[in-house]
């Protein structure tokens, strides 16, 4: 692992992307691309070096630009096309509304991308990124149309998606609302795979698809073990997502929230922010903490050192947390960016006045 002064922060915000690095004892703005454009994904690819930003201009829609020397030359990329004829529901045309989330393939796929889009579209790149296709049997689901819909958005989107380390193949998305969908074939099939999650918003709590995760992770050498923050609590699968397990805290904290991060290495780590509730999106008691588990959800430990803890009215939204190494960083809806070295024991303020924080990347040189 790069140590923290060979780490890049790269921080998408509502006017731009900001590139940090750590210089002697504090992290400092290098960079900064795009300025004045909200940045809707990022993604630091390893496997190349390749810097991804993906752009939601409000009157030219979604922009992607890529980057090979970080940032300082960008070229722009086209963005996927829903085909003609793809419908979101009868009689409605799809069109690309925005860019959630993008994961390279796995290492035997150097030039594979995996993209997750609004409304309800999986793309996929063989070429590097070059060009997008829609997974059409993702697309053509039976259960799209009746019971997939839109989250807080108009339609459904796909927000994260999980690469198998071990098998390129094998592939999970998480959609909200719908829930979590796996692929064994590369693409070719889909599972629902949702069993133990509840969602307490619909008449029968106990659906197969209709589930709000609001992201989904796997533990790379543990790539059974799975996480989610979900609209309905915290679950944790140990069976490769066959089945759920709710690992909110006890007495309702943490339990509502959108970020999450785990440990690369330890299956029983996680970290998550927690909010009051969908219908009050603000920091539990006014107080920003970051709730840690060392024994895969049994306790919950609040860490607030550092954090602001009186009239705090911030939230932090499904990727705008971040971790490698020992090393955590999140930014908030009011545009505050914290970091933490020591695994959220205690956390610095890096700025209090950016515009709000919808994702991060990490990049070590």
């Amino acid at each position: 692992m790069s140590p923290v002064s060979d780490t890049k922060l790269l921080v998408g915000t509502g006017k731009g992307l900001l590139v940090l690095q750590k210089k002697a004892k504090d992290w400092s703005v290098e960079t900064v691309h795009f300025p004045g454009y909200p940045v809707s994904a990022l993604l630091a690819d390893d496997r190349n070096d390749c810097w991804w930003v993906c752009l939601a201009h409000r009157h030219w829609g979604q922009k992607m630009h890529r980057s090979y020397d970080q940032g300082k030359t960008w070229e722009a990329i086209p963005c996927p096309v829903y085909p003609s004829g793809a419908l979101i529901k009868p009689e409605k045309p799809a069109f690309l509304k925005k860019i959630w989330t993008m994961a390279g393939g796995g290492a035997d796929q150097p030039d594979t991308l995996w993209m997750g889009t609004e409304p309800g579209g999986l793309f996929v790149s063989h070429n590097g990124g070059d060009s997008f296709e829609l997974v059409e049997s993702l697309w053509n689901h039976p259960s799209r149309q009746r019971e997939w819909f839109g989250a807080g958005r108009d339609h459904p989107f796909i927000h994260s998606i999980i690469v198998d380390p071990k098998d390129s193949l094998h592939i999970y998305i998480g959609i909200s609302c719908a829930g979590v969908f796996e692929t064994t074939d590369g693409g070719k099939s889909w599972i629902p795979r949702n069993q133990g999650l509840k969602a307490a918003y619909l008449p029968n709590p106990n659906v197969e698809i209709g589930h709000d995760p609001h992201l989904v992770l796997s533990c790379k050498s543990q790539p059974e073990v799975m996480w989610q923050q979900n609209h309905c609590g915290i679950y944790r699968s140990t069976d490769a997502g066959k089945t759920w397990q709710d690992v909110s805290g006890k007495e309702g904290f943490p339990y509502y929230g959108f970020a999450l991060a785990i440990d690369d290495e330890d299956p029983l780590k996680a970290w998550v922010i927690p909010a009051v509730s969908d219908e009050m999106r603000i920091a539990h008691d006014m107080a920003l903490c970051v709730c840690h588990t060392n024994d895969g959800g049994q306790t919950w430990i609040a860490q607030r050192e550092g954090l602001p803890q009186e009239f705090c009215f911030d939230i932090v939204f499904r990727h705008s947390l971040i971790r490698q190494g020992k090393l955590l960083a999140f930014g908030t809806s009011t545009g505050n960016l914290f970091v933490s070295e020591n695994d959220g024991n205690s956390w610095q303020v890096l700025s209090h006045h950016l515009a709000r924080i919808d994702c991060l990347a990490i990049s070590s040189s």
